[in-house]
């Protein structure tokens, strides 16, 4: 349908601008219900595969019946979706039909394998009972504590005699994870030094200093070859949004070209990520909301807005990614993001969720507490 008859002479520059731009918002709005119904129609199709295994399952519990059984690579991957939402009833549900036996062993060897399983669940479910590079450290301090305690335990106990005590193994661990930081994070300004890095470890071995040699070697190796964490597959994004803290639509400033643009945000596992459209399956960035602050703002051209912002580090980048037009993943741009909503009680509304979801880096109050454990016993 045409909003007016081809060929009017009857309208003005302006307003034959007006209708052109409606009609493309228009067009947009057609294609975007086109990918809603799709969107639907592969949730439906997830509720009947989902009810369908639970049948079978009930049908396990009910020999009785003449129901198809649930097999064990059914089974299998229901317990991984149930461990992507909730790690301890997935483990209890692959237990329970003897996918897994409550060896602790065999448990540890399903985690590392890792098929199928997302690696911030995996270090949740660690986290309340090789580290790094096998899952994603939880977000809470007393969770990465843990975690960093019993691989400290572990690696003196494989290692005797590297270390005088487990608390010296704790700290550097915890220097070396922020050296890679520091040398190989394009947004970390003022790189740290051997001689920081021997700084920093002085005094940690019981009140004695770790041989030079042996930091000089891990130094070089950091500065040499960074560690990384693997990314997660599409699986693991699927559970990623499965259930998120918030969902919307908003408007997002760009970050050279100062251009509004409709995004669809997630907010969840405290970050934001924003899409072109709700069926995309990859975000076309992502925001760790780690160290950041919120705050409402004025915009002379869009209501409603407020602001995502670094305090303590004004006039640089925010650790950020995006993807570019070659569909790159490339470093974000922004310095600030600001954000508008469709009314002021959304705004609020996204402020608080926010604000709930931002955490500060413990990695620095969890080192200092254990330093001074160390110096307390001297």
């Amino acid at each position: 349908m045409d909003f007016c008859p081809a060929g009017s002479t009857d309208l003005s520059e302006a307003e034959e601008a007006e209708i052109e731009t409606i009609r493309q918002h228009r067009q947009e709005l057609l294609e975007d219900i086109k990918k809603l119904k799709e969107e639907i129609a592969e949730v439906f199709a997830e509720i009947e595969c989902f009810q369908n295994a639970e049948k079978r399952e009930e049908a396990d519990n009910n020999p009785g019946e003449q129901t198809s059984k649930l097999s064990q690579k059914d089974k299998l991957s229901l317990g991984r979706k149930k461990f992507n939402m909730d790690p301890a009833k997935g483990i209890q549900y692959l237990i329970e039909h003897q996918v897994l036996s409550s060896d602790l062993q065999e448990i540890a060897k399903f985690l590392h394998k890792g098929e199928g399983l997302n690696k911030t669940a995996i270090g949740d479910y660690l986290g309340g009972r090789q580290f790094l590079w096998s899952f994603r450290l939880p977000g809470e301090a007393q969770k990465i504590d843990r975690m960093m305690e019993a691989f400290a335990n572990w690696y003196c106990k494989c290692n005797p005699g590297v270390f005088q005590s487990t608390d010296t193994c704790y700290i550097l661990s915890f220097s070396i994870i922020m050296l890679n930081t520091s040398l190989h994070n394009p947004n970390v300004k003022d790189k740290t030094p051997f001689e920081r890095f021997v700084s920093i470890n002085r005094g940690i071995d019981n009140g004695g200093d770790l041989p030079e040699e042996l930091l000089k070697n891990l130094f070089e190796s950091i500065k040499n070859e960074p560690f990384s964490i693997p990314e997660d597959d599409g699986n693991d994004l699927t559970h990623t949004f499965f259930n998120p803290n918030r969902e919307g639509w908003l408007l997002k400033l760009g970050g050279r070209v100062k251009t509004w643009k409709r995004r669809w945000f997630i907010l969840t596992d405290n970050c934001l990520y924003y899409f072109e459209y709700t069926t995309d399956k990859e975000p076309l960035g992502i925001i760790p909301l780690e160290n950041l602050s919120v705050r409402k703002v004025d915009d002379p051209k869009k209501p409603n807005c407020f602001e995502l912002f670094n305090p303590k580090c004004k006039g640089q980048k925010i650790k950020a990614c995006k993807t570019d037009g070659d569909g790159k993943v490339v470093e974000g741009k922004h310095q600030s993001y600001k954000i508008s909503a469709a009314t002021p009680a959304e705004r609020d509304e996204w402020i608080e969720a926010i604000r709930t979801s931002i955490t500060q880096d413990p990695f620095y109050d969890l080192v200092s507490a254990r330093k001074k454990k160390i110096a307390s016993k001297n």
